[in-house]
């Protein structure tokens, strides 16, 4: 029985993986651009019988790709998609149980996912039109939803910068030199041990036993990634009434909004804490926003840095108006910050001559791009791969691409622009938000038109 749809793209990227290929070398190898392949394998074009004769050629057998006959195969799929759904508690013997049993109503719920998916981009599509209102964008995450919060405040939050300025005071900090003091403190306003593990951990990175009031870090974190661990958990003790007060500010009543942003804001009390506003700013400016030097100089990760420096918005005191994103392989954003006004859209992924794609392509390297917008505006980039995962051969590691942004006109201040012609823009790259809503018709690299506007004109979304 021949594969559905809908089951082809995992199955590809599955058997691309055994093959040890990457997205951008299988899709050269097929003569496809890299965004028409990871179309494909999100279940967004076809598998067309041109393209499955390369994959002939360039794999050899590809049997398994397309025989559907095991009712297993859709025991994957069906469980990636009630994850997304919010359904988590369904076990895999029932999922076998479904996709043997009813295939039909198996393969129905994989359609009606899908449906829902292009509804989602549908909404993203209006979202452009009529603003970035969260009311109106009933269909975005909670995570989404209070993302977009960040951005409309500038990912700035006075109050906590404020608090945890205070707290380094307090804990007489140094750069670097925070795990030791949090660790006490921890144990003595808390009763809170901090324990260090080898066993994988729920929350990745820290998981607390409220039973025995421990606090568990895996091990392979360094000591300012400990601090950040433990300066996010203090935050949630310390911290709940400004916690408390935003929450109400920005008016979020349901479970799901409110539990998104106590991890956001702890999450940016923890970073407050370990780069302290005053002294990181001061640092960034001094070495031109060199974010390895500032890694190294505050114990903490690459992104970690960037995200930092994407809050810098004090009145009186600002850094550069910096943007932040982190995709991963197949193009899916999972973080967008801004402090300005840039526009993060919702549409479907980002474009394919975007920096950081290349970022996956050159591991370890900071690479650098002049991007020009359809608004004629143009923004200076760069952008690296990241990886984070306990080290040892065959461990899991989770890789993404993060790119640091501003306007170019505030390009001449970072490190990363020496000896780059910021004037006559002859190497800029005209990029667009994404092919469901850039108007290049003229791109060698779009994969589809654009979404028709709702008014049924032809301006550009902006």
């Amino acid at each position: 029985m021949p594969a559905t749809h809908h089951q082809l793209g995992l199955r590809l990227q599955r058997l691309r993986l055994r093959h040890g290929l990457s997205q951008a070398e299988l899709a050269r190898r097929l003569q496809l651009s890299p965004s028409y392949l990871n179309q494909i394998e999100r279940n967004q074009r076809p598998l067309t019988l041109s393209v499955q004769q390369r994959l002939k050629q360039v794999l050899g057998d590809i049997e398994g790709l397309l025989d559907a006959g095991d009712p297993a195969a859709l025991v994957e799929p069906l469980d990636q998609t009630l994850r997304a759904l919010g359904q988590l508690g369904i076990s895999a013997t029932e999922l076998r149980a479904l996709a043997g049993n009813l295939p039909q109503v198996a393969h129905a719920l994989l359609d009606l996912h899908r449906q829902h998916l292009h509804l989602q981009t549908r909404a993203a599509a209006l979202e452009l039109q009529i603003g970035s209102d969260p009311a109106a964008l009933p269909l975005l995450s909670p995570g989404d939803h209070v993302r977009d919060y960040f951005n409309r405040v500038h990912n700035h939050i006075a109050e906590l910068d404020q608090a945890a300025e205070t707290l380094y005071a307090e804990l007489a900090g140094a750069p670097g030199q925070l795990a030791p003091r949090l660790r006490q403190r921890l144990a003595d306003r808390h009763g809170t041990l901090v324990q260090a593990t080898d066993t994988p951990l729920a929350g990745d990175k820290r998981a607390f036993d409220a039973r025995t009031r421990t606090l568990w870090l895996s091990e392979h974190l360094k000591p300012g990634q400990q601090a950040f661990q433990m300066a996010a958990h203090l935050a949630m003790l310390e911290c709940a009434a400004l916690f408390d007060a935003r929450i109400a500010a920005a008016g979020w009543g349901d479970p799901e909004r409110i539990a998104q942003a106590r991890i956001g804001l702890s999450n940016y009390f923890a970073g407050a804490l370990v780069m302290p506003y005053t002294e990181f700013l001061r640092s960034a400016q001094q070495c031109r926003y060199d974010i390895e030097w500032l890694a190294h100089r505050f114990g903490v990760g690459f992104e970690a840095v960037c995200h930092r420096l994407s809050t810098l918005q004090r009145r009186g005191a600002a850094g550069l108006p910096i943007f932040f994103m982190r995709v991963d392989r197949a193009g899916n954003v999972s973080k967008r910050h801004s402090s300005t006004d840039f526009h993060f859209s919702h549409v479907g992924g980002a474009c394919p001559l975007w920096i950081v794609y290349e970022a996956f392509n050159q591991p370890g390297r900071i690479l650098t791009q002049i991007a020009r917008m359809p608004d004629g505006r143009s923004y200076f980039w760069l952008a690296r791969q990241v990886s984070s995962g306990a080290p040892g051969y065959g461990r899991p590691h989770k890789t993404f691409a993060v790119a640091l942004g501003c306007d170019l006109r505030h390009a001449d201040q970072l490190i990363y622009a020496r000896g780059r012609d910021l004037k006559t823009l002859d190497d800029a790259v005209p990029i667009g938000p994404g092919c469901l809503t850039c108007e290049r018709n003229d791109c060698v690299q779009r994969a589809f038109p654009p979404l028709p506007r709702l008014d049924g004109s032809s301006r550009p979304y902006t």
